[in-house]
């Protein structure tokens, strides 16, 4: 309603905060041009096709506080124009490519070696620039870890496309690690996400007698919405690989957040990890 009255051109949010406007009993096509960029969490490809049916154009930014805010950004390609709405809203939730004025943006292996540049082979995202910061305060053995072989760490897991886009897996405390098989848990988020009863999807890892962690869902319905566990572990097996799909689902009436929208994980994943000596079952 602000933003037809106002006549609002511009709007920053977070992807949390995006969701429940895009999903509001009120939300209607908007008249005008409105540009939203979003940040702070991976935008799922799913809210980026609401968001443009509702007449928005979506900027995606990526970055940390010890980057000084945004560091990548994804860059609108003429030719995405053609692109079918499902190929096009999956380009645009990518992370993009760095501003102008920072070094390339890498994603290496543990020697910090260039990853393949193919989509698929992960490896932890690495910056440098004029916008990084100095070093932690107070804190040099924290800033020599973080700045091991002369880049920053920043603890994010990616994957590097062929047109030189990373996107983000997770964060490498993130990861889902069940049989010696990496699961990314932003992957298994949007796949659970693009379900029409969905409205917020959380994924941690559950310890598992024999594959030592499993992943679960937890998710937020739309108002009035149904689902069963078994509709949305099905739903997921026909996106992704069977084994990234989770073993359970619990549906939640809302999830864990902080004061800026970003789904506090750690809380669901205490409640699971409750009774374990370690966190490596």
């Amino acid at each position: 309603r602000l933003i037809r009255e106002h006549g609002v051109t511009h709007l920053n949010a977070a992807p949390t905060v995006l969701i429940g406007m895009a999903n509001h009993a009120d939300a209607a096509p908007i008249n005008g041009s409105l540009v939203i960029t979003t940040a702070g969490a991976p935008p799922s490809p799913t809210l980026i096709a609401q968001l443009e049916d509702l007449g928005a154009r979506i900027v995606h930014m990526y970055g940390l506080t010890e980057t000084y805010g945004p560091h990548t950004v994804c860059e609108w390609q003429p030719e995405w124009s053609d692109l079918p709405p499902v190929e096009r809203s999956r380009k645009m939730s990518r992370q993009g490519v760095p501003f102008i004025g920072v070094d390339p943006i890498r994603v290496v292996d543990e020697s910090m070696q260039n990853v393949i540049r193919n989509g698929e082979h992960m490896g932890e995202v690495v910056m440098r620039g004029n916008n990084v910061m100095l070093g932690y305060y107070d804190d040099p053995e924290a800033t020599e870890r973080a700045f091991a072989g002369g880049y920053f760490h920043s603890g994010d897991v990616g994957v590097w496309h062929e047109d030189g886009y990373i996107e983000l897996r997770d964060r490498s405390k993130d990861i889902i690690i069940s049989g010696g098989e990496n699961i990314s848990t932003i992957e298994v988020e949007q796949a659970l996400a693009s379900h029409e009863s969905v409205l917020e999807a959380a994924i941690v890892a559950v310890p598992h007698e024999k594959w030592g962690e499993r992943p679960k869902a937890f998710i937020v319905l739309k108002d009035g919405a149904e689902a069963t566990e078994r509709e949305l572990i099905e739903h997921v097996r026909s996106r992704l690989a069977h084994y990234k799909a989770p073993d359970t689902v619990e549906i939640l009436d809302q999830l864990p957040k902080t004061s800026t929208g970003k789904i506090q994980k750690y809380v669901l994943r205490e409640k699971e990890w409750s009774g374990y000596e370690s966190r490596i079952n």
